[in-house]
């Protein structure tokens, strides 16, 4: 892990408050930080995709979710692994509520064959259990191979375990995040986030034997509102691990520790005019036009859906759903500013927010399309309404909506498929100089207007 000043910093600070605060919720009971265990580590379990998870022989088996990408082509591997050890317990306002209650979970890891290949950065990812099961929010191989990041996703839940032990008993039996049964409200999933991050450079174990000199935590969505709790009031009481945070589509902290925070958030999320100011640890970016879970993850999830789960969710929203601006490309930038922040001490840019009325409403161009933000080219370029915006059954509201501009409001934008490609080119130069979009994500955009169905 990078050796930063402000690293003893955050000891030094967590030390001063725990005694300053010594008697309130978030200090009660500590004179200096709290140490984070190093779990044991046993894998890279046998099994892969296809496999059978109810079969008894754990070889037969395969990791839940496993992704469907050709990692070998891109120079990646991916493996699991369980982790082991004892984690203290902390409620949601920071109280310490158990010490040294036993646990086992598992941890995918996806990263480079070899050690050439890697940036010597791991995302740690918190899997979101909102849906019942984990899920890899946040992974996308193009963002994470092309920059050699490692990917570890992190089971911290009793959800998600809970699902998974059902799923393949062989396979995930022994895992337990409760204390047995006796911590149901995942007080123990902050201590065991912090440990699986720790196993990853106390024992390089999961990596290989690669060393990550910085650990980005991030989380989507709940996965975030998780992390925003340990930020906020557990991490000043024990020991940081973490280099920086990534808060995705989801809640980011109020406290401003050491640690850098950059928040990343869709059209949907943003329903205040209201706004945290911009600080020099805190960074906060709003997406025009992009969902909270958008076409991209939809795409992505669906045959994995249908081989772990037996089908994919079918959904009756009162738009057409599935905003198809790529707010990946706005996380990939994140997370590469992130980095950079972490090791040469350089923020990110400022970006403009959305425009939103006082009663959480955002104001609206004459195509519907939502004004302020970081304007990708499918929101600079159009040729269809994507939005942030969606209602209807289940998780609908968080789709956003795509609806493809008929021929008559194409010919009016453009004059010819060649004006729409320049302006496409126009708008992703402009988001590169900016640094919301990364090079390789604005070649990708210019593939995809070339062959645009724009006469």
């Amino acid at each position: 892990m990078v050796k930063h000043s402000w690293r003893s910093t955050a000891v030094a600070i967590a030390v001063v408050a725990s005694t300053v605060l010594a008697g309130s919720p978030a200090g009660a009971g500590t004179a200096a930080v709290q140490p984070v265990a190093v779990p044991s580590v046993s894998g890279p379990l046998p099994g892969t995709a296809p496999g059978d998870p109810k079969s008894p022989d754990l070889a037969d088996t395969y990791p839940f979710f496993a992704t469907p990408d050709d990692l070998a082509a891109r120079g990646y591997i991916e493996q699991e692994f369980l982790i082991s050890g004892r984690a203290d317990g902390w409620d949601t306002s920071g109280v310490r509520v158990a010490t040294g209650v036993p646990y086992t979970t598992r941890i995918v890891v996806r990263r480079p064959a070899r050690a050439a290949r890697f940036n010597g950065t791991a995302l740690v990812e918190w899997q979101n259990v909102t849906a019942g099961y984990d899920l890899d929010a946040l992974w996308n191989a193009d963002t994470v191979t092309r920059a050699g990041y490692a990917w570890i996703g992190v089971s911290a839940q009793r959800v998600g375990v809970d699902q998974l032990r059902g799923w393949s008993p062989a396979r995930y039996g022994s895992l337990d995040v409760t204390g047995a049964g006796a911590y149901l409200g995942d007080e123990l999933s902050y201590d065991i986030f912090a440990q699986a991050a720790r196993a990853l450079t106390a024992t390089r174990k999961p990596l290989g034997g690669l060393k990550a000199r910085t650990l980005l935590a991030i989380g989507a969505s709940q996965s975030a509102a998780r992390m925003t709790v340990y930020y906020d009031r557990v991490l000043p009481q024990v020991e940081p691990v973490f280099d920086g945070y990534g808060f995705i589509v989801g809640s980011a902290p109020v406290r401003r520790g050491p640690e850098p925070v950059f928040q990343v958030l869709s059209e949907t999320d943003v329903r205040s005019p209201v706004r945290p100011p911009d600080t020099d640890r805190f960074r906060r970016w709003e997406v025009a036009g992009a969902a909270h879970s958008g076409h991209a993850g939809q795409v992505y999830r669906q045959p994995i859906q249908e081989r772990d789960l037996g089908a994919a969710p079918v959904y009756d929203c009162a738009q057409p759903p599935f905003s198809r601006v790529p707010l990946h490309h706005v996380v990939a930038a994140s997370y590469a500013h992130l980095d950079r922040w972490v090791r040469r001490g350089t923020p990110p840019p400022a970006a403009e927010p959305l425009v939103v009325n006082a009663d959480g409403t955002k104001q609206r161009d004459e195509l519907g399309l939502a004004r302020g933000g970081i304007r990708l080219s499918q929101v600079a370029a159009p040729i269809a309404l994507n939005s942030g915006d969606n209602s209807g059954e289940s998780f609908c509201r968080l789709f956003g909506t795509h609806v493809p501009f008929d021929q008559a409001v194409l010919d009016e934008l453009y004059r010819s498929h060649a004006a729409y490609v320049g302006r496409v080119v126009h708008a992703d130069l402009r988001n590169v100089r900016a640094g919301y979009l990364l090079p390789a994500d604005a070649a990708r955009n210019l593939r995809d207007a070339v062959t645009a169905p724009v006469p």
